[in-house]
């Protein structure tokens, strides 16, 4: 026996020893990092020095952290769970995949927690009462599929192990592609994975986020260029991953003084599934606890604007989520006395608990969303997963002799000209300003002035504060509940905030207090510039009619008029403002409109100017031209 199989067998057979092993992309060596457990209440908690010394740090984040955003979670006890790593080594690759069992193992009663037709009848109600009531663009619903796993006689915990361990090494020979393979194996808690998504990665001051979305899952025999084009080709993986990569931005704002630069996009190429993603970059020098926290969590697997998407979950699904769409963080000591961290999701997973397995699986629910497609997606990812760890059978072209774990995306078909030119081609419905390297704003337009942008539950205001300060302004970002009516009057600009929910709705608090903060400003006669929902609520009070969209405007691109420039801006919207067609002004205020509808794109007066679409989002192609002419109207 190997000194890496002696290893390996005696963190098997040890019922109290925890461990971990990761193998990164690429790596040719698997590391093992084993310790102390120590679960902890809050990411602040997380033990990352030891009287005053740094030390190393694996934990695993369950879903139900969110609440320390003050999201919604249903609390299922789910441990914040600290490994206190104490060794660190690299094993070969090669001496771990033969060191590990590999007899297949038995499963029973195996299915989906929640059938199709159940699942297909929640997409529904989403669509109609979530994306079609305002509450957000997109939502991630998930379910479960289980399976009892036949251990035999073993009640001593080193059956679920070995069962873990063979697992881990089925995904290290069969799955291709993943950011992280890992296994994660402490008392009471077993996940193995091959997760596709660095979630967040802070190292050396970058912070790096990686929006993955869309899933082609591929066809029996191999990916064809004509199957990989019709995928690249679908408006509603386009979409998706326009407005995955939007919620991640409104994060990178948050955490990075440059708010963020975007490359891309790519394929994610893995053995039976390929996506589309994004890069993010940006600099920060943020406690990566407190980045950790501000990122929490991937809208690739909650949905979009992030409050009212964990409310929506919280409606939507019947169980907890558990460490499903969490992220594995390992915190690392560096040079400077810190940290750096490294975040996949907690995705295409396994998990393990008294002896019944557990592959969580979500699809992605946009306004145009097909029911049955989404069922089918999830029994794509579902069957990814369990074909890699050989809980199924997998797909094998036996008379062909096709290699079954090869990538159906071959490289030269990722590269060619065409895939690539089709793939380039979605960044010219970019906004540039989020391509390209952003310049200091001291210069700005409107340097030395100061704008309070008030926050409706979704961070878009904090890309929309990035580019009002790369403008020149000083912006500050405050929630709509703490903000005083001394700080609406002090203020020498006021930003009015975007937001799910019916504008018309003054019972919910939320809309209520935006509604006196608009009419606080009109009444005064004070800058005043309203975004989306507060738009709606300044066309409400200027006596404009609202009224829901026959179909909601939820990432959707339109080349609009505003004020005699036509303007390629993002929507995110339900509800819209409408006049009569061909109305050009409602008392103080002159009128931008559809000619058609009559749906009001912007409005502007004295001291005042809104705006129905997002021009901070990266369907903005026009927004920072745009917002800068609005701003300019508000201080008129």
């Amino acid at each position: 026996m190997t000194d890496t199989a002696a290893l390996l067998a005696a963190l098997a057979q040890d019922p109290d020893a925890s461990f971990v092993l990761i193998a990164r992309d690429g790596a040719q060596s698997v590391e093992l990092l084993t310790g102390d457990i120590e679960d902890v209440d809050l990411l602040a908690d997380i033990p990352l020095t030891v009287n005053g010394v740094p030390r190393e740090i694996f934990a695993m984040v369950p879903y139900r952290q969110v609440r320390e955003r003050g999201f919604e979670a249903q609390d299922d006890g789910t441990p914040l769970r600290c490994l206190l790593v104490d060794r660190h080594e690299h094993l070969p690759l090669h001496d771990v995949i033969e060191s590990l069992p590999q007899d297949a193992v038995p499963l029973k009663d195996a299915g989906f927690d929640i059938s199709d037709e159940d699942y297909a009848q929640v997409v529904t109600r989403v669509i109609a009462d979530e994306i079609g009531r305002g509450e957000g663009a997109n939502f991630v619903i998930r379910r479960d599929y289980t399976a009892t796993v036949d251990l035999g006689s073993d009640d001593t915990g080193h059956g679920e192990r070995t069962a873990a361990l063979t697992w881990f090494r089925a995904l290290l020979t069969h799955e291709r592609g993943a950011y992280w393979t890992f296994a994660v194996i402490t008392p009471g808690h077993i996940a193995v994975g091959a997760s596709p998504e660095a979630h967040v990665v802070a190292r050396d001051g970058i912070v790096t986020m990686n929006p993955i979305s869309g899933t082609f899952r591929h066809p029996a025999g191999g990916a064809t260029k004509e199957t990989l084009t019709e995928f690249l080709s679908s408006t509603k993986e386009t979409e998706e991953l326009f407005m995955v990569v939007d919620e991640e931005l409104k994060m990178m704002s948050a955490v990075c003084s440059d708010g963020g630069r975007i490359t891309g996009p790519h394929l994610k190429q893995m053995s039976r599934l390929t996506h589309t993603e994004y890069m993010l970059r940006g600099r920060s020098r943020l406690d990566p606890r407190d980045i950790l926290r501000e990122t929490m969590f991937a809208p690739t697997v909650t949905g979009s604007p992030m409050q009212n998407a964990c409310a929506v979950i919280r409606r939507h699904e019947s169980k907890p989520r558990g460490y499903y769409s969490g992220v594995a963080a390992l915190f690392t000591p560096n040079v400077e006395g810190g940290h750096d961290v490294d975040a996949p999701i907690l995705i295409r997973t396994v998990y393990l608990e008294d002896g019944e397995l557990r592959v969580p699986v979500g699809a992605t629910l946009v306004r145009h969303s097909d029911p049955y497609g989404e069922v089918s997606e999830t029994h794509g990812k579902a069957a990814g997963v369990l074909g890699a760890i050989g809980a199924i059978a997998r797909d094998v072209a036996a008379a062909t002799k096709v290699d079954p774990d090869a990538p159906a995306v071959e490289t030269a078909l990722a590269d060619d000209p065409e895939i690539a030119e089709l793939l380039a081609s979605r960044n010219s419905r970019l906004a540039e300003f989020w391509l390209n390297p952003q310049e200091d704003g001291a210069a700005g337009p409107f340097a030395g002035r100061r704008a309070l942008v008030i926050d409706a539950e979704d961070r878009f205001t904090t890309m929309l504060a990035h580019q009002l300060r790369h403008l020149g302004l000083d912006a500050k970002i405050v929630p709509w509940h703490d903000v005083t009516d001394a700080d609406v009057d002090a203020a020498e600009l006021v930003v009015a905030g975007p937001g799910p929910g019916d504008p018309r709705d003054a019972t919910i608090a939320r809309i209520a207090r935006m509604r006196e903060v608009v009419a606080r400003r009109l009444a005064e006669g004070a800058p005043l510039l309203a975004v989306c929902l507060s738009h709606q609520i300044l066309a409400d009070q200027l006596g404009i009619e609202l009224a829901p969209l026959t179909s909601p405007h939820q990432g959707l691109q339109k080349v609009v008029p505003v004020f005699g420039e036509d303007a390629s801006i993002g929507f995110y919207n339900t509800f819209t403002a409408r006049v009569s067609p061909g109305t050009t002004a409602a008392g103080a205020a002159e009128v931008s409109a559809d000619a058609t509808t009559g749906d009001v794109y912007a409005l502007r007066g004295p001291s005042f100017a809104s705006v129905q679409g997002h021009l901070e989002s990266i369907l903005s192609r026009d927004g920072i031209r745009t917002l800068e002419r609005l701003i300019t109207d508000a201080f008129a």
